[in-house]
């Protein structure tokens, strides 16, 4: 993530903000910049032996049976008129709607009157540009029904499906508060597919910097610095969502449910503070790049040092024989030339092993 690409977001959010200004609260206005062509709204109903999973783009499916629970994915939310009624539809108030489509909340649990709003941060990391990405997911629990409204067309919920398909587990047995348990756990359970991600990135510029530092390291150390910074802000506010959630007084939320909730915030705790250490980790790596550069910069120094401390005698004596005056006995010498070459290189030798002796070399 470039210094520029956060830039350009924040212009984006800035931009953003301010159509929303003036706005009375309960207003929709969606603050992302993810379009797509068309809306797809998958309803998976099941009740007992039964299942049915019905697609529609654009508009969302309506239940066959009163009996079953009812679990709305809806993806993309550009189409406000359709958030709103579907939202609607089952009750949802004006001020969850609006937090629906405000995808620059921040994570949080809100009650209402007939129902339980989620908003958390789904992540995906991009380990070839070191870019880390963000979506925010809305869950809403009512009486038997829960809506999952995301950004993206991606299907978030892919292992969770797949139980409710193969009646795997006990989530086909319970109602729709330990669905949307279910839905929270699969994407905080993400987080450590990222966080391994990251982990991985942080090795390999560990042994980057220990066998040859480049200028790409340092910047590639500010990116893996920014995804955990941007990590450690979406994830900080999950200790306090899983709080209400496993205490939380609503008679839609049962008290088996809130016992897997409290496992969950466990979860949560164990994340946050793998953040923190990988945080501590690239500012160590950041002070071991900064030493290693410093070292190689040392070395060369002392090499260049050592190599003109060896040449200054030995410019010393060229200089003066070179002089070239009458009255040097040593000019007229027959072995002259042969003895200050022997000089010369016994001074060499003589300061390596000096200097060896020294330990500088």
């Amino acid at each position: 993530m470039r210094i520029t690409n956060l830039l350009r977001s924040k212009e984006e959010k800035a931009t953003l903000t301010r159509k929303k200004a003036g706005a009375p609260p309960g207003t929709m206005v969606y603050t992302g910049h993810r379009h797509m062509e068309q809306i797809h709204v998958h309803l998976t109903q099941y009740h007992g032996d039964f299942f049915d999973v019905q697609t529609a783009q654009d508009a969302f499916p309506e239940p066959q049976t009163e009996r079953a629970t009812l679990w709305y994915d809806m993806r993309g939310l550009h189409h406000v008129e359709l958030v709103e009624q579907l939202g609607k539809k089952y009750g949802m108030h004006p001020l969850a709607l609006e937090d629906v489509v405000d995808v620059q909340q921040r994570p949080k649990m809100e009650l209402f009157e007939n129902g339980v709003m989620f908003v958390i941060k789904a992540f995906a990391f991009n380990a070839e540009r070191l870019e880390l990405s963000i979506e925010q997911v809305s869950i809403y629990v009512t009486d038997g029904v829960v809506l999952s409204l995301q950004e993206d067309s991606g299907d978030l919920f892919k292992s969770v499906r797949k139980r409710l398909e193969t009646s795997t587990g006990r989530i086909r047995s319970r109602g729709a508060d330990y669905l949307a348990y279910a839905l929270v756990d699969n994407v905080v359970d993400k987080y450590y597919t990222v966080i391994d991600q990251i982990e991985e990135e942080l090795d390999k510029v560990e042994e980057t910097i220990m066998r040859s530092p480049e200028v790409e390291t340092k910047a590639k150390i500010h990116d893996l610095r920014l995804s955990l910074l941007t990590l450690r802000k979406s994830i900080s506010p999950l200790r306090e969502l899983m709080n209400r959630f496993a205490d939380t007084e609503s008679t839609l939320i049962t008290a088996d449910t809130q016992l897997y909730v409290r496992d969950l915030r466990d979860h949560v705790i164990q994340i946050t503070d793998l953040v923190e250490t990988y945080r501590d980790v690239t500012n160590g790596l950041y002070d071991l790049y900064t030493s290693e550069i410093s070292f190689r910069m040392n070395s060369v120094m002392q090499t260049l040092t050592i190599v003109s401390t060896i040449f200054i005698p030995l410019s010393f004596l060229v200089g003066v024989y070179g002089m070239n005056w009458d009255n040097m006995p040593e000019l007229h010498s027959q072995y002259g030339y042969f003895i200050l070459w022997g000089v010369m290189i016994s001074l060499i030798l003589g300061m390596l092993g000096w200097f060896r002796s020294r330990r500088w070399i």
